[in-house]
């Protein structure tokens, strides 16, 4: 037993009540409600609606953490991974030298859901559409309030801000960004602070683990400063602060492989398992290739328009529509054009056919869409609305 493999224990093992892309409070409360004996659970704020806002905290070590998930109410996939985290640290079956190393050596305060009431909406902002994450300056709402005086309540070590990222990231070799990171900037200037590198480190640690799983899919964001960001305050004030985004994995929509990995960076964070022990350089963050705005969920090749004299490619996004609390993707006509440095994780060659879509002969950007198909062979269907990439 002790010989197991993580990922072995990870596929029996992971927690099963949290699945899709929509999770609430509601979701948690029973996870909360079990792991009450075992962690200190506290609630220090409530949401502008009067949701709990709760923290969880692991560990009795002198490194403080601070971790918080779905600042962005619609970016859930990290809350998955720090509960599958919660599970793996209260087992007793593989790596309890090194989980008894993380307890005794580490204290990890994490919010599972910051913004409680944009996770309900499934919205980025909160309940009063102020995007949580651009008001590190101003505070003018609870939950950053209630971030805030955490903050500087425990003196975090480390901060770890955890986010989803759209589909839409990818690198100029065709490879997606499955899972992304970044030190954000301490000051206009870029600096390379103390902190910065700090979390540089931490985050060379974390991508060369996942270059066993996503082999080339791991990102790295633009570090552009913007003080309003809680990231950026936080490293400004000294405090090295690691950006998660959590990001697509081929046609894995719920994003269950997705807070795999996710899982896997945090062990590697808490030196769990992974190469821990090797010196790390922080200038080996810059090896990390920087995302690019360079993929679509389906892209159409070599298609004809009626109103259009060359074949173009036709790339299709989806929309994220809450339904009676189920997310369905909706999709629609993101770009028309050559497309050329342009990726899809699904993509067809039409051949040449001419298309229609819902049956009507113009495809325009950004019109929602249920299938296209070709305009002389109606049982040619070339995309499709596929019902069962809900969450």
């Amino acid at each position: 037993m002790y010989n197991m493999k993580i990922e072995d224990w990870y596929t029996n093992h992971f927690e099963t009540q949290l699945r899709g892309r929509y999770i609430t409070m509601k979701h948690i409360y029973p996870l909360l409600d079990m792991y009450k004996i075992k962690y200190e659970i506290s609630v220090p704020g409530i949401s502008e609606r009067g949701q709990d806002i709760p923290l969880i905290k692991i560990g009795n070590g002198e490194k403080t953490v601070l971790g918080w998930s779905q600042m962005h109410g619609n970016e859930s996939t990290t809350t998955k991974a720090l509960f599958d985290f919660m599970r793996f640290i209260d087992q007793k079956e593989i790596f309890q030298s090194e989980i008894d190393g993380f307890l005794n050596g580490y204290t990890f305060y994490l919010f599972p859901i910051l913004n409680p009431d944009g996770a309900q909406l499934y919205t980025r902002e909160n309940a009063n559409g102020v995007d949580l994450n651009r008001d590190a300056q101003d505070l003018s709402q609870k939950e950053s309030q209630c971030l805030r005086n955490i903050f500087e309540a425990i003196k975090p070590n480390l901060c770890l801000n955890l986010h989803d990222q759209r589909s839409i990231y990818g690198f100029k070799d065709g490879k997606p960004s499955t899972v992304s990171f970044l030190s954000p900037a301490a000051n206009k200037e870029r600096s390379i602070t103390p902190s910065r590198t700090i979390a540089m480190e931490q985050i060379v640690k974390m991508n060369k683990l996942l270059q066993k799983y996503i082999p080339g899919q791991v990102g790295r964001y633009d570090d552009s400063y913007n003080n309003a960001c809680v990231g950026d305050t936080f490293q400004n004030d000294g405090v090295p602060t690691v950006l998660f985004e959590a990001g697509q994995y081929s046609n894995d929509y719920h994003r269950e492989k997705t807070r795999g990995f996710i899982f896997y960076s945090l062990l590697a964070l808490f030196n769990i398992i992974g190469d821990y022990k090797s010196s790390l350089n922080y200038r080996d963050y810059f090896n990390i290739p920087e995302n690019l705005k360079n993929y679509n969920d389906c892209i159409l090749r070599n298609a004809k328009l009626n109103d259009k004299k060359k074949q173009v490619s036709v790339a299709i996004q989806y929309r994220e529509v809450l339904r009676n609390e189920t997310i369905v993707f909706e999709p629609y006509i993101d770009e028309i054009g050559a497309l050329k440095n342009k990726f899809g994780y699904l993509e067809k060659d039409v051949k040449g056919a001419e298309i229609l879509t819902n049956s009507q002969e113009n495809l325009t950007v950004g019109d929602n869409i249920s299938e296209i198909i070709d305009k002389n062979d109606k049982s040619m269907i070339y995309f499709q609305k596929i019902n069962s990439i809900i969450a």
